[in-house]
């Protein structure tokens, strides 16, 4: 392990924390007091973490186009769009304009995990360092849980809601000029090859597919109301400040976790059985609104779905092709899942009074997701008899 790799890593983590833990996530501990501030309905706020997932659904499909330019350039301009629209989230009140700014910021947050996982999976691969790749995706859990902490903090000394995206922003912005010196600019030479390398598609990726698509929509729900549920619930709210900081703080050691235990038995094994624990999580709290359950749900939510997400992209290393093709597609996927969990559970609580049908639903979600990344699985040692 050398340095350069350890500083390409460390950059990798900031730009995750930066564009998905802080971009895409703090929405969840700010919805809270946003909801009370200016009367949104479950719906409305459905609607609006649906916007960013939309966007991020057009950011992957962008992404897998060739574009000028190199996979710094645009991660670097897609952090930059996200410290902006965090920014922009402050100094409006109106539907229209928090569509529009999660919808880019959505389009960012994509750009940024393709680019970055892309470019820094890749260099860590070529110098044998692919075990450094956990510290890359832990910048979601990192960023979820320093986003929690400065929410919390602020929300403690009476800021408003706009006050806490003006922070955000903030955040964003540091840990964006951060990564700009950490990761070094793309070897031109190295970059063309890869993209002239054609996109495959086998049996046993389309399966992956299907469940990183069903993984998307399993873990959304709770992702993104759980806080809301703690607040709304009396028996629950001395928790509100401490609920997300847990769900970043255990997706944080969870990546090099799971990832080790998928180099020792299979990483589609372990996938399926991340997303069995990630169920046992949603259903904990769909089944049972209570202290113990709701602390169970955000360390088995927030302990597997970070690492779900590396999963996926590092199985997609060995199907052969155009590595950010794959990414693409795969976050293609996810983001469809993504789009419909939080506009059907925001719907189905305003009907019901009630997110235990969606949550329930989100649970067969991740138990169909685990089948078919064991049929990935079977299908991949079928077709590669030698592995």
């Amino acid at each position: 392990m050398n340095k350069r790799a350890l500083l390409l890593s460390f950059g990798g983590l900031l730009a995750m924390a930066a564009a998905m833990g802080v971009g895409r996530f703090v929405y969840t501990p700010i919805l809270p007091p946003m909801v009370e501030a200016i009367a949104l309905t479950k719906a409305q706020a459905g609607l609006i973490a649906s916007a960013n997932f939309l966007g991020y659904l057009a950011g992957a499909i962008l992404a897998a186009v060739p574009l000028p330019g190199s996979r710094r350039f645009w991660l670097l301009a897609s952090l930059s769009a996200t410290a902006i629209c965090l920014g922009g989230m402050g100094l409006t009140t109106v539907m229209p304009a928090f569509l529009g700014l999660r919808f880019v910021a959505g389009v960012a947050s994509a750009f940024a995990l393709i680019f970055s996982s892309a470019l820094v999976i890749d260099r860590l691969a070529a110098t044998g360092n692919s075990a450094l790749s956990a510290v890359h995706f832990a910048g979601v859990g990192a960023g979820i849980a320093v986003s929690a902490a400065i929410v919390a903090l602020l929300l403690q000394a009476g800021a408003a809601w706009t006050t806490l995206w003006f922070a955000s922003a903030a955040v964003a912005a540091a840990a964006s000029l951060a990564v700009a010196w950490l990761v070094t600019p793309d070897d031109r030479t190295s970059e063309a090859a890869h993209l002239r390398t054609g996109l495959q598609l086998s049996a046993d990726f389309v399966a992956l597919l299907l469940a990183y698509g069903l993984f998307g929509f399993g873990y959304v729900i709770t992702a993104t109301f759980i806080v809301d549920m703690v607040r709304s619930t009396a028996l629950l709210s001395h928790l509100e400040p401490y609920v997300w900081l847990l769900f970043g703080l255990c997706a944080i050691p969870s990546v090099a976790l799971w990832t080790a235990l998928g180099r020792r038995w299979g990483v589609l094994r372990i996938y399926a059985m991340a997303c069995i624990v990630e169920a046992a999580g949603v259903a904990a709290s769909a089944l049972w609104l209570h202290p113990a359950s709701i602390v169970i749900s955000a360390m088995f939510v927030g302990g597997t779905f970070v690492s779900l997400t590396a999963l996926g992209l590092v199985a997609t290393r060995s199907t052969g092709g155009d590595p950010r093709g794959r990414i693409a597609l795969m976050t293609v996927s996810f983001s469809i899942g993504q789009i419909l969990g939080p506009v059907f559970a925001g719907y189905v609580y305003d009907a019901t009074g009630s997110l235990a049908m969606p949550l329930l639903t989100a649970v067969a979600a991740l138990v169909l997701a685990a089948v078919l990344s064991l049929v990935a699985d079977a299908l991949r040692r079928a077709l590669s008899p030698s592995r």
